[in-house]
């Protein structure tokens, strides 16, 4: 456990007590009004006992008019700042690190729950019969997008001062930072469309105004794809010119992913056989990326097995080792880790055998966020769990809202 065990000092001099960091996962368990529930901050208070050096939270929304699940967690002022106070402090006296995942959805947000959907451009989603579930997108205009970049400053700095450490922008998986990154959802004409380094100005601005709300000594990462896996999407070449724009400015710590919800990657990855005895998906990529750039490198999606993982941090591509669903049956899987109690992390995928939601992620996402709600109820994982189950909760929750928001 050399390379795993030991600290990890980011550019601001912030330090992990590990190489271990919980990845943000969809998590929908906040309140009917979007704040931090008490079982979500339950959650955290578990995993942070289990010894991670970094808790990184599920999506945490810009404005609660834009919502990627009915019950996403949403910080747009104050209202809530209580709470998010006694989320912060889930981690105390622990030395894990906790960082929101900041995000908007742009175009991928569900039509139940919201009334109007924007994007870089009027392209709606392509997921053949699930694309009724979501509306045609407005395109942004210049005032928006700029409104949308102060937002997320906006909610960095109120999370800052509530007392968490770090933030993360989520830069991936076809939300919002990402369609301006592509060329299959960005046809603009104007600064923020057509060549790379205007599709590359939202996802910079959007670091610029957090970095000018929280200063220089904070920790500012963000998730960003390796590629979109789609034909004329965001390539591998782009990701890499994105990157090196980003290191450029200073960010603190680059995670590496891929795909979006018409080409999951994330989900299902998109795995070479050069990768599949190293578990890791995008390994690949980040071996290219650490040749490019010096900023630090996460990666998640695949690790499984606790010696892949000390022998990706040993080849010195990685520093950070991203585990998502793990975290949801494994609660304690730092710990566990490092008193070789447990050596393999498995995740089962659950399905109930319809192809476009199994495909989507429609049982899957629910069902790892069922477990994640186990925890913060204060009971223990459930690997046996019904699919069907999923599936219903998260039906439940699309229509719930959808009520909610037009009584």
């Amino acid at each position: 456990m050399k390379n795993i065990a030991s600290s990890f000092t980011l550019p601001n001099g912030s330090v992990l007590k590990n190489r271990i960091a919980k990845s943000a996962m969809s998590e929908n368990f906040g309140t009917r009004n979007h704040a931090p529930s008490k079982g979500l901050i339950n959650a955290y208070k578990v995993w942070a006992k289990g010894n991670p050096g970094l808790l990184i939270t599920g999506n945490v929304m810009v404005d609660s008019m834009a919502l990627g699940e009915a019950r996403n967690v949403v910080v747009e002022d104050y209202k809530d700042f209580e709470l998010l106070k006694k989320w912060a402090r889930s981690v105390e006296g622990t030395g894990v690190h906790l960082w929101p995942q900041i995000n908007h959805p742009g175009r991928q947000a569900f039509a139940a729950i919201n009334r109007k959907t924007v994007g870089p451009s009027a392209i709606s989603l392509n997921l053949g019969s699930a694309s009724k579930m979501f509306k045609m997108p407005i395109a942004l205009s210049d005032e928006e997008i700029w409104d949308i970049i102060k937002r997320f400053g906006n909610t960095a700095r109120i999370m800052k001062e509530a007392g968490f450490t770090g933030c993360q922008i989520h830069g991936a998986h076809g939300y919002l930072v990402s369609q301006f990154l592509s060329s299959n959802s960005n046809i603009r004409t104007d600064k923020w469309g057509g060549s790379l380094s205007n599709r590359a100005r939202f996802v910079l601005e959007v670091y610029r105004e957090i970095r000018r709300q929280v200063g220089s000594d904070y920790p500012i990462a963000i998730k960003i794809n390796s590629a979109d896996f789609q034909r004329g999407g965001f390539t591998e070449e782009e990701s890499m010119e994105v990157i090196r724009f980003l290191s450029n400015e200073g960010i603190d710590l680059i995670e590496i992913s891929g795909g979006t919800y018409e080409r999951p990657a994330m989900i299902q990855g998109d795995r070479k056989k050069s990768t599949i005895s190293r578990e890791a998906y995008f390994l690949d990529y980040i071996e290219k990326a650490r040749k490019l750039i010096k900023t630090p490198l996460l990666l998640t999606g695949g690790f499984r097995s606790v010696s892949v993982m000390e022998k990706a941090l040993q080849d010195g591509g990685l520093d950070v080792v991203g585990l998502a669903r793990p975290f949801c049956l494994y609660p304690n899987l730092a710990n566990q880790i490092f008193d070789g109690s447990v050596e393999r992390f498995e995740t089962p995928i659950p399905l109930i055998g319809i192809k476009f939601l199994d495909k989507l992620g429609g049982v899957e996402l629910p069902w790892y966020e069922l477990q994640i709600q186990r925890i913060g109820k204060g009971k223990s994982p459930k690997t046996n769990l019904l699919a069907i189950l999923a599936f219903w909760f998260s039906l439940k929750s699309l229509f719930f809202k959808y009520f909610w928001k037009n009584k």
